[in-house]
């Protein structure tokens, strides 16, 4: 292979050229996308992340060049420098940006052969995940993921630039911290020192941002490295880049508003999408009641309405026993939707909503002039027709329905009309930003049997709430809000407890004795009592955006080394087991699993 000179530096990307540039002499890098052997005649695509230029040798190219060039096979790296010369009309590509023009190559190197890799280097391959994961550096190479990594970095520059307008100064908080609940289980990293005490990798910065709001830098922003060992799924990674902010003396409304300018000015520069504001609110109580979701996509409506009124005294016990019990029967009605809902089809989305937590599923499919309905013969005359009345169900139309506790319709319905919604086409295209507000503060957990902090315990009540803290938790909302994209929530955040006794009480609330408050939370707790300002934040998921405004199926297109479902990553077959010695020398024995 032939070295790397300074002479051989580019003076131009491949895919920058145009017909502009027709007479000028350059000089390129990159790798060969194609070779096209035709005899007297050598074509070279060469591809760089701006895209690709066609190189071009013929019969009057130096023939040590020309031989050169024949030996070039795909995923050579290449230096070329030529003149740039127009194809010709009847050899134009239209379908690429530089198709006007080639390079008629005077110079040439062969940096770097290449083996035939294990699958084609191009969109339109088509190679299984495990493989393509398993060579990442040849799949970051595609041209789809280079542009979803050139987003990303895009999205971190109007990100730095827009706070940094706004008076945010960048600081950085340690990424070995002391382990504290976050709502997701640690990364902990063994001290060699201190044997027997652990660090962990911060789930979020959250009581560092605090910290710095008391040490008097009002606007604080960093994109900080998160990690929490939790289940993964398309939108979930153990470690994410989080857009994380508070500010000093605000309410909840200054800190939205801020972040309102934020995703306008990002998409308006990135996409050149304007996002009308203010954004839509939406309390949590009406999107549960709405939509059945906190992070409804509202793009589309099929909404949840409530007819327990119609049927707490028919004849069918499955609607009146769960009103009785307590809860409600509740619908959504999909326009149109008999031709595609047939009865299989139906089937299917009653067992779908029995996995996640329903007894079964009412319906109304409505093809014929009679409705057809699964519990028609446990209905009086007309008790029916007020039913399809109430929620608009038509010919045409397929309602489904749901009779339980409010825990269960509610969610249930909402994962029914998203589902339903998908298999209708219903979902039109376009960025629907949404905000939630008043969170529960507390939710209670089943299987422990205790309240817990729905988002954490330093957010701060609504004061017409701070009466039922002891009293009647569930009752106490929070000065919390979540910021909702096409269904995926990308922010959350609050305003913060800065008074230290109710502090206090609130971790009474979650059943942390006064020796656990002081071991979690003890300096947190003591820095309050040295005059702490009224502060709140919150943080964006980078990697979500980044998902979203690609228009990517995972986070995986957009991160450059992702995990799979197991938290491994297939190129470096991480993670690995421990050199012993080091194990030894933290004091670690592996306890192998029975199997």
């Amino acid at each position: 292979m032939e070295s790397f000179t300074r002479n051989d530096k580019r003076t131009h990307y491949c895919g920058t050229l145009t017909a502009a540039d027709i007479g000028k002499s350059v000089s390129l890098l990159g790798w060969c996308q194609r070779q096209r052997d035709l005899g007297s005649l050598i074509f070279i695509d060469l591809r760089d992340r701006t895209g690709i230029v066609q190189l071009a040798f013929d019969d009057t190219t130096d023939r040590e060049i020309f031989d050169k060039a024949f030996g070039v096979r795909s995923e050579y790296v290449l230096a070329a420098k030529g003149t740039v010369r127009s194809r010709g009309e009847g050899a134009i590509n239209k379908d690429l940006p530089t198709g006007e023009i080639e390079i008629y190559v005077e110079s040439f190197k062969i940096l770097s052969a290449a083996q035939t890799p294990p699958f084609e280097v191009s969109d339109n391959a088509k190679v299984g995940e495990a493989t393509a994961l398993k060579h990442r550096y040849l799949d970051l190479r595609r041209p789809s993921l280079q542009k979803n990594m050139m987003m990303r970095h895009e999205i971190a520059r109007v990100t730095r630039e827009y706070y940094y307008d706004n008076g945010f100064i960048e600081i950085e908080t340690p990424m070995m911290i002391k382990p504290t609940p976050e709502g997701a289980r640690d990364y902990i990293v063994p001290s060699r020192i201190h044997h027997g005490s652990f660090y962990a990798l911060p789930q979020s910065p959250q009581i560092y941002k605090q910290l710095l709001m008391l040490s008097g830098f009002d606007r604080y922003i960093q994109l900080a490295r998160c990690f929490r060992d939790e289940d993964l799924r398309a939108d979930r990674q153990p470690e994410f880049t989080q857009i994380d902010l508070e500010m000093s003396f605000v309410t909840e409304d200054d800190i939205m508003e801020m972040n309102e300018g934020y995703v306008a000015r990002l998409f308006k520069e990135i996409l050149d999408v304007e996002i009308p504001l203010p954004l839509p609110r939406l309390t949590f109580r009406d999107a549960m009641e709405r939509y059945g979701s906190d992070k409804p996509d509202t793009r589309f409506g099929m909404e949840i309405q409530n007819i327990s009124d119609l049927v707490a005294n028919c004849g069918f016990s499955v609607f009146t026993g769960a009103i009785e019990a307590g809860g409600s029967v509740r619908a959504i009605v999909a326009k149109g939707g008999a031709a595609k809902l047939t009865r299989k089809e139906i089937d299917k989305l009653t067992e779908h909503a029995r996995g996640i937590g329903a007894k079964g599923l009412a319906y109304v499919r409505w093809v014929d002039e009679a409705p057809n309905c699964s519990f028609a013969k446990f209905m009086a005359e007309g008790e029916l027709d007020a039913i399809l009345a109430r929620i608009g169900c038509e010919k045409g139309d397929v309602a489904l329905i749901v009779a339980d506790k409010d825990r269960v319709t509610l969610p249930v319905l909402g994962a029914l009309r998203l589902l339903v919604g998908k298999q209708l086409d219903m979902i039109p295209a376009g960025y629907n930003f949404l905000w939630i507000t008043e969170f529960p503060f507390f939710e209670w957990d089943e299987e422990t049997e205790t309240w817990l902090a729905m988002h954490h315990p330093f957010t701060m009540p609504l004061d017409e709430c701070l009466e039922y803290i002891d009293t009647d938790p569930g009752k106490v909302r929070a000065k919390a809000y979540d910021l909702v994209l096409n269904g995926v929530e990308i922010s959350s955040g609050s305003i913060r407890i800065t008074d230290v006794e109710l502090q206090q009480r609130m971790f009474r609330r979650l059943g942390l004795t006064p020796e656990e408050i002081d071991r979690k939370f003890g300096f947190l707790v003591d820095a309050y009592r040295y005059g702490a300002p009224p502060h709140g934040g919150a943080a964006l998921g980078l990697d979500r955006l980044a998902m979203i405004m690609a228009g990517a199926d995972s986070l995986r297109d957009v991160v450059a080394f992702p995990k799979i479902q197991n938290a491994s990553e297939l190129m470096s077959a991480c993670p690995a087991p421990a050199d012993p010695k080091a194990l030894e020398e933290l004091g670690i024995a592996v306890v192998e699993e029975e199997k």
